[in-house]
């Protein structure tokens, strides 16, 4: 048995008993540890490792903001929904510039933006009713 099996079997239990709302806030702590992750590629000193550490990781956050991008529910979240769409994408955008120009401006933009959005949730989530539905229905899960 691996080091890293305990680690796995431990993740993959809770994101498999995890209400939805918690795997939003897991998603959100997803990217922005990549990006962070990301963000050590630029103190590498072979310039092949810091390009692969860049990309991988951008490209790990985008698959994320994917995610969280389908699951957005247009018709019951609203205008809530909408302006979270338009800044998932623009922070695709952001990291798609920056892995292309390798420039940490747009990651550290980007880590700024989810931040506050995973503060948010995770300000909603604690402020759930004791039988555990958010308050915030209308940002629904599709």
């Amino acid at each position: 048995m691996s080091r890293t099996q305990p680690w796995h079997s431990y993740r993959q239990i809770a994101t498999q008993t995890a209400s939805p709302g918690q795997l939003v806030l897991m998603l959100y702590e997803g990217a922005v540890k990549f990006m962070d992750r990301a963000l050590s590629g630029f103190d590498k000193e072979d310039p092949a490792e810091a390009n692969e550490t860049i990309n991988n990781n951008i490209l790990r956050a985008q698959q994320i903001l994917t995610e969280l991008n389908a699951s957005l529910d247009l018709d019951q979240g609203g205008d809530i929904a909408l302006h979270l769409r338009r800044i998932y994408l623009h922070v695709d955008w952001r990291l798609t510039q920056s892995n292309i120009a390798k420039e940490a401006a747009g990651i550290h933009e980007s880590i700024a933006r989810l931040t506050v959005l995973r503060d948010a949730w995770a300000g909603m989530l604690q402020g759930q009713n004791p039988s555990g539905a958010a308050r915030l229905p209308s940002l629904a899960l599709a």
